[in-house]
């Protein structure tokens, strides 16, 4: 599965991408660098994060699937003491 981003997410990712350029690597980059750059990234690493976060989800489903009726069960007919004739008040 291909990574993409939302457009308005892009256009965060460009601009960020283009500052930490020109900021920290002190590097003038063009438009069309800072896109490819981009691509590059989500090509490249992109499927890493992805299936990294894929896997953290699988795990924490797991966990909670497994744990499924001490999470989600109730005691049924619980009106009635076990084992007493007495009603509870």
């Amino acid at each position: 599965m291909a990574v993409t981003l939302s457009p308005e997410a892009r256009k965060q990712a460009l601009a960020s991408l283009r500052r930490f350029c020109t900021e920290d690597l002190e590097l003038e980059v063009t438009d069309l660098q800072t896109i490819g750059l981009l691509d590059f990234v989500l090509k490249e690493v992109g499927p890493s994060v992805y299936n990294g976060a894929i896997s953290d989800a699988q795990a924490f489903l797991r966990d909670r699937v497994a744990d499924l009726e001490g999470t989600c069960s109730e005691p049924e007919f619980p009106y009635w003491p076990k084992g007493s004739s007495v009603r509870r008040r």
